[in-house]
């Protein structure tokens, strides 16, 4: 997705943005206005949101197993590095497949 102009209420998030940020967003740990930006990408982004739906799910997961053990600051930094640093190599290549499951 190209980033667009705010003025005209379209997406001015890029997918490796977005995809970069999806903890910050499912921890709430962006600003009010970050939220409504990638929000508004990944409605609008069908790969970004498919990532999106997978670490919701992945995050409960988690939390149902670990039983709601917090993480420790250091581990939780070194793994947005490890998953920033992941999707900036491998965001170069995007691919959609619909599969027919009869």
């Amino acid at each position: 997705m190209n980033p667009q102009d705010p003025e005209s209420g379209k997406d001015t998030v890029h997918c490796k943005e977005a995809l970069a940020e999806i903890y910050l967003l499912l921890d709430r740990e962006c600003s009010p206005e970050r939220d409504a930006e990638l929000r508004r990408h990944i409605e609008d982004c069908p790969p970004c949101l498919e990532a999106y739906g997978i670490d919701v799910v992945l995050k409960e997961l988690i939390a149902r197993k670990c039983g709601g053990d917090l993480a420790p600051a250091q581990l939780k930094q070194k793994l947005r590095a490890s998953i920033h640093q992941r999707v900036n190599v491998s965001i170069e290549h995007t691919e959609v497949r619909a599969e027919n499951r009869d």
